[in-house]
């Protein structure tokens, strides 16, 4: 193998109205090597990907590509230099069939008019398995779960002799069997001399599978070298610029704690059954299970969304029926969801609007009509409250890092007043800086005797954020589990087995 890189970016800049998004950068991929980009959100790695798979250019620097330098790429040039990007949407098309998406970018490049269906079968299952993975070529994308959309995007990328495959945030919606599934086909695709620019904030995954790390922070590079020279503490401080300790829990409620939620033999159809626990004041209830176990339509019932068919629900010690939105809300409970982007913000309205929209009858007097200022107040009081990072609160929410955006929707529920705040994958897809910023809100907000549930396949997360852990499959609770009896590796083991 020879010693010139495969891939180097040199001295790249990159300014967008005057602001730097990437100020003097370089990095070199070699053949068959596992690269990861690490840094928060905003921190520059979107646009270097972009300008490596030629979808913007760069200011100044240079690529090269086998040792031939280039001042910039052209989206053509970089596929047919072996260069694929994975965006974290795949890019996929949700209405063609598994083939269909594979195939696709063969009939571009071949300038096929006509459709050979045999044709893209034979293309697809190739693909499909040279990365061992055995799939239903027929079967309609948008109905596959998100683990098997990553393996077509990636089938797809390799069928013009990737040499560079860069995966943009992976795993962010993957569960922990379905990450070390994508990572062995990873280290897989290296075996077969395919090197992978690996773009992710998740320190696990990282160290798991990454030869080489580079840190991007306000888009300038702040550390590059092995990956075996870096740590968690490290690594953490390189993409934070500060030192991000634990958070510390306040103590477990006592028995006298009052309660402010109990269910009984909670069912609906086939997603769950005969789920009972119980929610003090002041507590931070975990509930983790695979994909598929009921977590998450457990979290919709209690909050109205699909209400629980048999059971009972007691919130303040009084029997309640669920079976709206409307009904939770009414008795102080809040949800924030797993999908924060289709499920929990109004993306093109202004951070204040996504903030203000639970609580404008509490502001309008009996004419109907707002008092703005006092909203205004209200809204800008959460938005320094949760430190959402925003010049103005006018701008639009989708102009917000992740983290920023899950802040938001925090800001949201906290305004009602909830007495129970149920949080549905509560950092997916936050960078870790902003992860340990949501831990600490969550033990702010026990501290102040909110009853708190954490819904999450994140174990580092269940553990070091709630006092108890609920573990669930196939729809039930299995086994309850306190934080200091367990560790992630035995709480692992009790998920799969």
């Amino acid at each position: 193998m020879t010693d010139l890189p495969l891939v180097k970016l040199s001295g790249i800049s990159k300014a967008f109205a005057g602001v730097h998004a990437l100020d003097d950068v370089s990095l070199s991929v070699g053949r068959g090597e596992i690269v990861c980009l690490a840094g928060e959100n905003g921190s520059g790695k979107s646009t270097l990907i972009k300008i490596l798979a030629g979808a913007q250019g760069a200011d100044s620097g240079t690529i090269e590509i086998d040792g031939q330098a280039r001042g910039s790429l052209h989206p053509i040039e970089a596929v047919r230099a072996g260069i694929q990007v994975i965006y974290q949407d795949f890019s996929l098309f949700p209405n063609l069939s598994v083939a269909e998406n594979i195939a696709f970018n063969d009939q571009l490049v071949h300038g096929r008019r006509l459709v050979d269906k045999r044709r893209n079968r034979r293309i697809a299952r190739e693909a499909l398995a040279r990365i061992g993975v055995d799939m239903d070529l027929d079967r309609v994308v948008e109905t596959l779960p998100v683990a098997d959309k990553q393996l077509v995007a990636i089938s797809r990328a390799l069928l013009h002799d990737a040499r560079l495959i860069v995966m943009d945030e992976p795993t962010t919606a993957l569960t922990e069997r379905e990450v070390r599934a994508l990572l062995q086909v990873i280290r897989k695709l290296q075996k077969d001399g395919v090197a992978v620019l690996f773009v992710s904030h998740k320190l696990k995954e990282i160290f798991a599978v990454c030869e080489k790390i580079v840190v991007l922070r306000n888009g300038r590079k702040v550390a590059d070298g092995p990956a075996r020279e870096f740590d968690l503490a490290s690594l953490t401080y390189h993409m934070t610029g500060r030192h991000v300790t634990a958070v510390e829990l306040p103590p477990a409620p006592g028995e006298g704690s009052a309660e402010l939620l109990r269910v009984e033999d909670l069912g609906r159809g086939s997603q769950f059954d005969g789920v009972s626990f119980s929610l003090r004041a002041g507590e931070v209830l975990g509930i983790t299970g695979l994909l598929g176990s009921g977590r998450t339509d457990l979290a919709k019932a209690l909050f109205g969304l699909a209400p629980a068919d048999r059971g009972r629900i007691v919130v303040g010690g009084r029997p309640v029926a669920i079976t709206s939105v409307k009904d939770a809300i009414g008795l102080g409970i809040g949800y924030v969801p797993e999908d924060r982007l289709t499920e929990g913000l109004f993306l093109p309205q202004a951070i204040g609007r996504n903030v203000a929209v639970g609580i404008l009858d509490r502001f309008a007097g009996r004419s109907g009509v707002v008092d703005r200022p006092r909203l205004s107040d209200a809204v800008e009081g959460w938005v320094r409250r949760l430190k959402v990072a925003t010049p103005s609160t006018a701008l639009p929410v989708q102009s917000l890092s992740g983290g920023n955006q899950q802040r938001v929707v925090l800001a949201r529920w906290l305004a009602i007043n909830p007495r129970i705040l149920i949080l549905n994958g509560p950092t997916v897809g936050v960078d870790v800086g902003s992860k340990a910023d949501i831990h600490a809100i969550i033990a702010d907000l026990a501290r102040e005797g909110l009853g708190v549930i954490v819904i999450s396949d994140d174990l580092p997360e269940v553990l070091a954020a709630c006092h108890r852990i609920l573990v669930m499959r196939e729809g039930r609770i299995i086994e309850e589990v306190g934080r200091d009896s367990a560790d992630e590796d035995t709480l692992a083991h009790r998920l799969a087995s």
